[in-house]
């Protein structure tokens, strides 16, 4: 073939795969609506905890709107077990953010708060229901541009999610499960506390009778994650049971039950309730000013 008749030919296939590339690359969310912002890196299933960029650039990065992701700092977790008697108990990696979800941002999400003393914008939000919980998980995921974990029916009643079910394969805010809280709760420690014999007003706010607490005003622990003991006790997405008597690797709890699990230990709890193995159980519509929650964000298993 002569230059003069390859050349035009050569110019328009290119132009047809910079168009292809162009529409490849625009993000979009469910409803088909194009995205702004930066992009959450994918969750690895191993290596050491970090903190998770948000300008990191990958071929399976999702696109979010960063500037909703940023309201919290994420630390990624890694790959871990927890051994309990001979079995043990895997999770995947997967990020958690750095605090408790604070009144500010509960009040952006939701556009209102539960009842409670509004005083500074950064303390833990307080008297939350696990359905309220759940419901802003959604609502986070959402407006980030993720999927939803969480789906369910209706509403009914007090905030009440009918025919609920959690989807852990979705990339999504939710709220952690049993194991997933306790290996971040540990920090890599298999002591009885994450700070060993250390002072532990140094790491944790209890004993208290004035409520809630400022978010991070304590020393973290070897994650980087605050407050995993004291200020709010925390809900997490297991019904409550015994443990199982096998070994199971990313164990989502029963598949019913009467009660949620919360984990953690609150503001006017002794400090034999901070231990991250110490478990509380309520019923999902309960709802006390010691009780507050965290986020998760995963990319599903």
């Amino acid at each position: 073939m002569r230059l003069k008749q390859f050349m035009p030919r050569c110019l328009a296939f290119m132009a047809i795969l910079s168009l292809w590339a162009f529409f490849a690359l625009e993000a979009c969310t469910a409803s088909g609506d194009a995205v702004e912002g930066g992009s959450i890196p994918p969750v690895d299933k191993g290596g050491s905890s970090s903190v998770v960029s948000n300008s990191s650039s990958s071929k399976n990065s999702l696109h979010v709107d960063s500037t909703i992701f940023d309201m919290f700092d994420w630390v990624k977790i890694p790959k871990a077990a927890i051994t309990r008697g001979v079995n043990s108990f895997g999770v995947n990696s997967f990020s958690m953010a750095t605090t408790e979800v604070t009144q500010k941002v509960y009040e952006f999400v939701l556009k209102n708060l539960p009842k409670q003393p509004k005083t500074e914008d950064s303390v833990a939000v307080s008297n939350v229901s696990w359905f309220r919980a759940v419901l802003f998980c959604n609502a986070f995921s959402k407006l980030a541009g993720l999927d939803t974990a969480y789906v369910y029916k209706s509403i009914a009643g007090d905030s009440i999610l009918v025919d609920l079910e959690i989807n852990y394969s979705a990339a999504s805010i939710r709220l952690p499960t049993e194991n997933e809280w306790e290996v971040a709760a540990r920090g890599g420690t298999s002591t009885t506390y994450y700070w060993d014999t250390d002072v532990a007003s140094k790491y944790a706010y209890y004993g208290q009778t004035a409520g809630p607490d400022v978010v991070a005003q304590k020393l973290p622990n070897g994650f980087g994650l605050y407050d995993m003991a004291g200020n709010v006790a925390e809900w997490v997405n297991d019904w409550y049971d015994s443990y199982p008597k096998k070994q199971s690797d990313n164990y989502t709890g029963p598949e019913s039950g009467v009660y949620r699990v919360v984990r953690g230990g609150g503001w006017s709890d002794k400090v034999t309730a901070l231990a991250p193995k110490e478990r509380e159980k309520l019923d999902p519509v309960h709802s006390k000013m010691t009780l507050g929650f965290r986020l998760v964000y995963s990319t599903g298993f």
